[in-house]
């Protein structure tokens, strides 16, 4: 027990040491950096220590990529339009299904009944029109009589037609070329209006989703042509049409675009492949950038510190451009060979004298 005790106090007296080692190197790193800031502040003679970039023009590098994923061209989901006992489903999941092609048929007894019902009605509206108006020409029945007939009449052929609608509906029908992704339904199940039955999908057109942040989508339009490097595929080179810009950012402020594959030889690109869009664009005339820094508070101020030769600070208005990833484009304000303060604004107002630190 005395032997536990002893090493047990040893290891608390390691630890003791270690911890104010420790404290006492935090101290001396910190006096360091207090040091650092005082010869700053001495350098400096009491005006504000700032740093600086030149204003100068350099070339727009537009050019960008961003990843996205392959979606099909277009993607149905199958509803029951009727109640009714699935009678037969004629296709599977994997098939490949045309325009106009029967999926699956829902039993039509009681459809096939209300039509006889409809047809009966319709045949006896049509001998009663004929009825009145023989009596109308002898003076047997009113004007208002035969129109009421005759309103009979319509009113029992559009129930017929409507009867007829809904038979062909129990035939649940393809209305794209493509394939059958899901498969919710099976013989003898039960369905009522708005029942999934079936998900198809058109894969023989596929398009890339991907979103661009404000400053990319601004130099996108429709139309555009784009190179596209599927990952499962590096050493191939795919093409692709922009085809959709939305018209408003999401959550993200980013800008969801459709790219539209040209050409999938041998359907090698499949729904749901990563890839990646790399938008090429033409070079573009110099023009005057400055950090983001540069900008009080934020790029939206539009307002900048130029450092003058008397080593004051001048509050600059500019016109803000584009936003180039820690650049900004400048289109009025500011002329090439000024010099902006781009660290230590806070502290700035008009004609503050400064330091320049390097």
């Amino acid at each position: 027990m005395k032997k536990r005790s002893i090493i047990r106090t040893i290891i608390t007296i390691v630890v003791l040491v270690g911890a104010v080692a420790l404290i006492a190197s935090t101290l001396k790193n910190n006096k360091k950096k207090n040091a650092e800031k005082t010869a700053v502040v001495a350098e400096a003679n009491g005006d504000i220590a700032v740093r600086v970039t030149p204003v100068q023009k350099q070339s727009l590098a537009l050019d960008f990529g961003v990843n996205g994923n392959f979606i099909p061209g277009q993607q149905l989901d199958f509803m029951a339009e009727n109640s009714g006992r699935v009678t037969q489903v004629l296709v599977d999941e994997g098939s490949t299904v045309s325009k106009g092609q029967t999926l699956a048929v829902i039993k039509t007894d009681q459809l096939n009944v209300d039509l006889e019902s409809a047809q009966a009605n319709y045949n006896n509206a049509i001998k009663d029109k004929e009825r009145f108006e023989n009596a109308f020409k002898t003076g047997g029945v009113t004007q208002q009589q035969l129109d009421q007939a005759r309103l009979a009449l319509s009113n029992a052929e559009a129930r017929v037609a409507q009867a007829k609608i809904k038979i062909g509906d129990a035939y649940i029908r393809s209305s794209i070329n493509g394939v059958v992704n899901k498969r919710y339904i099976e013989p003898g199940a039960v369905v009522s209006p708005g029942t999934k039955l079936f998900e198809l999908v058109d894969i023989s057109r596929l398009k890339l989703q991907v979103t661009v942040n404000e400053s990319q989508v601004a130099n996108l339009k429709v139309g555009d042509k784009v190179k596209i490097k599927a990952s499962v595929f590096p050493d191939k080179d795919f093409a692709g049409t922009v085809t959709f810009i939305a018209a408003k950012a999401d959550a993200t402020l980013s800008f969801p675009i459709e790219i539209a594959l040209a050409a999938n030889p041998g359907n090698q690109i499949k729904a749901g492949m990563y890839a990646t869009a790399i938008f090429d664009f033409p070079a573009q005339a110099a023009a005057i950038l400055v950090p983001r820094s540069a900008f009080i508070g934020s790029v939206n101020s539009n307002q900048v510190f130029v450092a003058k030769s008397d080593s004051t600070a001048s509050l600059r208005k500019v016109i803000a451009g584009r936003v180039l990833g820690d650049k900004v484009e400048v289109l009025q304000g500011l002329q090439e060979g000024e010099t902006v303060i781009t660290s230590g604004q806070i502290n700035l107002s008009e004609g503050s004298p400064i330091t320049i630190v390097k």
